[in-house]
């Protein structure tokens, strides 16, 4: 069999990897990988970490690009591959744009599409955006579903998905943490921005990721506000904050929390020191998503700067808890889990629902029987 498998982003190709590297074991499929590099420089770096090297290399990364101006590309680009290829399958994950623009060239192809992480919805067209719809379309597309949870197949099914096409096989955003765990045991990886100090020096400490597009302008203000005033109230705690580049991130970060003591600036992290964060943190406040599915197996209390989640299974576990981005709602949230042992311990024991880390072999089980 052979299987395409194209990836653009960073996020996109830490949950593939471990398929990759799994698919790669077994001679019945050839593997090649084609990479549109959506984001080129956070891609490469998760992509020499597991010495994978791509078979093709589209680049289409361009600073400033509109969503159309891409997809017009990764369509252009994808529909030249496809042709020079021919593979029996093609492997994508998630709902980025390339995801979606992927998808619709194999259909125009007719190839069969089997979705990774498929069937996650919040049912709100623009949030997140343009994530939401990528899926929603993608999902029309595909032969193959490989659901991360019962949630997500039961989405699918009402959306008039055949049951035998949908398969619940866990997230292999888990296998790729326990792959990355090991790594970071074994290199004890530096942290951008702080060389000169070491993570114990700092804890405890909150970890603080941003970066949706929904939360621009207002959002990240209230966001901002509200860290400089929990940084003012907890002088005891650290918060450290791995900037996203986006001109809309760093200006209202810099601006309203530059040049605080306790609160530590940092650039955008590779993916090994980022896992180091999140395994010494004591809390995390975000708007990611793979964090919500990868900090639960740390142990490690979540606070989603989003009004909605398409990982309720998370909320479900109480693993998680949704704070939008409302300053009296992020303040009053993080000081409950600082200031409330229990409820910081509820929150921390909680079991993640995302899986074993062996989702690879199963999505590698399903595409094997169908030889």
């Amino acid at each position: 069999m052979k299987i395409s498998i194209v990836f653009g982003t960073r996020p996109e190709a830490i949950k593939l990897i471990p398929l990759i590297i799994e698919l790669k074991k077994n001679s019945n499929f050839e593997v090649n990988i084609c990479v549109t590099a959506q984001h080129r420089e956070m891609l490469d770096q998760v992509l020499e970490i597991f010495d994978i090297v791509p078979d093709v290399d589209l680049d289409l990364m361009q600073p400033n690009q509109s969503l159309g101006k891409l997809t017009a590309k990764v369509i252009s680009s994808i529909d030249d591959y496809f042709k020079s290829y021919q593979p029996d399958i093609v492997l994508v994950q998630g709902d980025t744009t390339t995801v979606m623009a992927v998808s619709l060239v194999a259909f125009y192809h007719k190839i069969k599409v089997g979705h990774v992480e498929a069937g996650l919805r919040t049912f709100k067209k623009y949030s997140p955006f343009p994530e939401e719809m990528n899926r929603v379309l993608t999902s029309r597309i595909a032969e193959l579903h490989f659901a991360p949870t019962k949630i997500s197949m039961n989405n699918l099914l009402n959306e008039g998905i055949p049951k035998d096409r949908i398969f619940v096989t866990g997230n292999t955003v888990i296998d790729a943490l326990y792959l990355a765990i090991d790594k970071v045991n074994e290199v004890n990886p530096i942290i951008d921005g702080l060389k000169e100090v070491k993570i114990e020096e700092l804890k405890p400490y909150v970890l603080i990721t941003g970066h949706r597009r929904e939360n621009f302008g207002e959002g990240f203000i209230n966001i901002c506000e509200s860290i400089a005033q929990l940084a003012d109230k907890y002088n005891n705690y650290h918060f450290i904050y791995p900037v996203h580049l986006n001109p809309n991130v760093q200006e209202p970060v810099n601006k309203i929390l530059g040049g605080k003591r306790n609160i530590k600036l940092l650039n955008p992290q590779t993916y090994l020191p980022f896992i180091s964060l999140m395994m010494n943190s004591e809390i995390i406040l975000t708007d990611s998503g793979g964090v919500q599915e990868e900090a639960p197996s740390l142990g490690k209390p979540v606070l989603v700067m989003r009004d909605d989640t398409e990982r309720p299974e998370a909320l479900n576990a109480g693993t998680v808890k949704l704070v939008g981005t409302d300053k009296l709602k992020i303040i009053t949230e993080l000081s409950n889990l600082i200031d409330d042992k229990s409820a910081y311990e509820k929150m921390a024991n909680s079991i993640n629902p995302y899986g074993d880390g062996l989702a690879s072999k199963r999505i590698s089980d399903i595409l094997l029987n169908m030889l």
